[in-house]
């Protein structure tokens, strides 16, 4: 009988993520995957993109919308354990696999371990500077197993009393994706989505909230800078994290501007190829750190959202500046004159085949859902 693996994803960015391995389950002769589709999928005005799940043809796949309106984040995640928890308890899965610092992870991992199911975490271990951090860790207390990018995660995770032998290093599996041939041509992005420039900078600017009484500030300042700066820019749009309807009032000043293309979301392989022919890369996005590291494109990284999530004196890739409007535009010019190697400390494209490795060995199957710290006396 194979063994049930549901994936739980809740943003256009962790689907992108964690693609390659629902294939890897989907294709398995040993396992059947089931994907649960949720968050920022569900919203029309974030382009509903969970149809893009549905068009990759999934033998399994359910929606579920959890918000509506301007709802707390407390709200949604307990809206999203309640319809998660309703349709785990239907499936009865062998595991649940989990993506990152998000809300709708935070509600997989909960109910996977308040259910006996074993949590697969992806990604974990890893820092930054808002309360997607605190998400992110207590999501490893809820999880079995970590699939984390590099030794430096996998140290963290142990600090927080989890065992060594359930941390797999195994790199980022986007990583795998950007570095296949797979790819649609620029030429291609461009026509789907209207972008008329051939010279590009790509912005992406999310809230950090537990900064959000700042946020109608700052963010007058960041589109200032972007505007004086007087470049091509590809806007899409931030999270639906607190605070996303300031940035959204502020981004109304670009509509209009014929230097600004504002797009409300983007599918994952397409933002890939566009990232890869972009001039620069700005903003507090992650893909900043880890995607525009690997393929060698210069970031202006503003503000505290990132902060810890890199060593400045190695990601030579990287301008940090704040929210300060000549600062970000002085920066854009500098960032452009920059000549980056790719490089990478998130994985070499080979995670997708470690995930396989993993997945259909016999350890994780073995291990019992009751978790010990492991005290290491630091």
């Amino acid at each position: 009988m194979k063994r049930k693996i549901v994936f739980l994803t809740g943003t256009r960015a962790d689907y992108g993520k964690i693609k390659s391995l629902i294939r890897v389950v989907e294709d398995s002769d040993e396992l059947e995957a089931y994907i649960f589709a949720t968050g920022m999928h569900m919203l029309s005005k974030y382009g509903s993109t969970y149809q893009e799940i549905i068009k990759d043809g999934y033998r399994n796949l359910y929606t579920y919308i959890n918000q509506s309106g301007r709802m707390g984040m407390d709200i949604i995640l307990s809206n999203t354990i309640l319809g998660f928890g309703n349709y785990i308890a239907e499936q009865q899965p062998d595991a649940i696999i989990v993506h990152g610092d998000r809300l709708e992870a935070l509600a997989g991992a909960i109910v996977g371990a308040f259910n006996n199911i074993k949590v697969i975490h992806i990604e974990g271990g890893e820092i930054s500077g808002t309360i997607d951090e605190s998400i992110r860790h207590a999501i490893t207390k809820f999880a079995h197993y970590h699939l984390v990018a590099n030794e430096t995660a996998k140290k963290r995770i142990m600090q927080l009393g989890e065992s060594e032998e359930n941390i797999f290093v195994f790199g980022s599996p986007d990583i795998d994706v950007m570095l296949s041939d797979s790819l649609p041509p620029l030429s291609e992005v461009q026509a789907y989505y209207e972008i008329p420039f051939e010279r590009y900078g790509i912005f992406m600017y999310h809230p950090v909230t537990t900064e959000v009484d700042a946020l109608p500030q700052k963010v007058v300042q960041v589109v200032d800078g972007l505007i004086a700066s007087h470049r091509q820019f590809v806007v899409i749009y931030p999270n639906n994290d607190n605070g996303t309807d300031i940035i959204l009032r502020e981004l109304g000043r670009l509509q209009g501007n014929p230097n600004f293309r504002l797009i409300p979301s983007m599918r994952f392989e397409y933002f890939l190829t566009l990232l890869r022919g972009a001039d620069v890369m700005i903003g507090n996005s992650s893909s900043g750190i880890r995607e525009s590291g690997v393929y060698g494109i210069p970031t202006v990284d503003i503000g505290s959202r990132q902060s810890g999530r890199y060593d400045r004196t190695r990601a030579s890739h990287i301008l940090h500046v704040e929210e300060d409007a000549e600062a970000i535009r002085s920066a854009i010019e500098q960032a452009e004159r920059m000549e980056c190697q790719p490089s990478s400390e998130f994985g070499k494209g080979n995670s997708t085949e470690i995930f396989s490795g993993i997945i259909h060995g016999t350890d994780i199957w073995s291990c019992q859902v009751q978790k010990q710290f492991v005290d290491r006396g630091f």
